[in-house]
């Protein structure tokens, strides 16, 4: 018996449990623990059998849950939104950065001696005053991150999402518009909403082929709301400016992948919540959120099926 009188096996790795593995070892468990690369689907559900009462997620993210399965089992779901909010709002912050003013590209030639005189426009890139800031998925993710965008002198916030959120919007005074409007007058567009039916695959060609020439694209997201070969089509004609990603489909991206071939497109490899603090306090609330649900009480942050 472990902490709180819990019996509990861990995958101690930093691999990626295998699934022939984890279908055997969820048998008569009463919680599970998960990250991000576990599939919580009805094959797992049925290998875990009638006593599983609760899965704990250490993520805000939640699409690799099979949603419909859980509660159609009556099984409770913990995940860990607000701890991760400030980090993950940093991070896109530094991404838009890096990509609108070419940090990436520019190390490189600095490092490769492609950095000779001055010149009028190399390496000239797109600046944040007076631009107008686009946010696809209004959540507090996307507040905090136009909370940090405002001293940059942004002249408009706008955003959209499946309805209206004043509350949220009142906090940034940021403008509900179309999807349309949204391609239509964003200098920079940060997407931060949920991976959903509804959002999958929603960038594409026709957001894209919207948008301004001068215009930067940052996802923090989730890979699946990029249709990423028509992000490759208009990153490579130029339809659009540049674009930062943090997430892709699949992760890790080939190495060989097209995107990564393009200067004006910046990959990082899933990091936006990748500081000592925040990931401390994701694993602790995904453990609370699983003693609290084996003991039958509320979880300090329950997803409500």
């Amino acid at each position: 018996l472990g902490v709180c009188g819990v019996q509990f096996e861990m995958w101690d790795s930093d691999e990626p449990v295998p699934r022939v593995e984890l279908l055997k070892k969820v048998k008569g468990c009463d919680g599970i623990l998960c990250v991000l690369t576990e599939k919580i689907d009805a094959q797992l559900l049925e290998a875990a059998g009638p006593n599983l009462k609760v899965v704990s997620t250490m993520s805000v993210g939640f699409d690799h849950l099979s949603l419909d399965e859980l509660k159609k089992r009556g099984i409770r779901v913990g995940y860990t939104p607000d701890v991760l909010t400030d980090c993950v709002a940093e991070l896109t912050v530094a991404l838009l950065l890096a990509t609108s003013r070419r940090l990436i590209e520019a190390t490189h030639e600095a490092k490769t001696g492609g950095w000779g005189t001055w010149r009028t426009l190399w390496l000239c890139g797109h600046e944040l005053a007076n631009s107008t800031v686009g946010i696809l998925g209004l959540g507090r993710i996307g507040v905090a991150i136009a909370e940090r965008l405002k001293p940059f002198k942004v002249k408009k916030f706008i955003y959209t999402d499946v309805a209206p959120r004043p509350e949220l919007a009142n906090m940034i005074e940021a403008e509900y518009v179309s999807f349309d409007e949204l391609a239509k007058q964003s200098d920079f567009l940060a997407v931060c909403c949920a991976l959903t039916p509804e959002t999958h695959g929603i960038c594409n060609w026709n957001l894209f082929s919207k948008m301004k020439k001068n215009a930067i694209f940052i996802n923090t997201s989730r890979g699946g709301v990029v249709n990423q070969e028509d992000l490759y089509e208009a990153l490579s004609t130029g339809l659009i400016a540049g674009a930062g990603l943090d997430v892709t489909t699949p992760e890790p991206l080939p190495t060989h992948h097209p995107l990564f071939t393009l200067k004006n497109c910046v990959i990082l490899p899933h990091i936006a919540s990748a500081s000592y603090t925040t990931r401390n306090a994701m694993s602790a609330l995904a453990a609370n959120n699983l003693l609290a649900g084996l003991r039958g009480e509320p979880m300090p942050k329950e997803l409500k099926l």
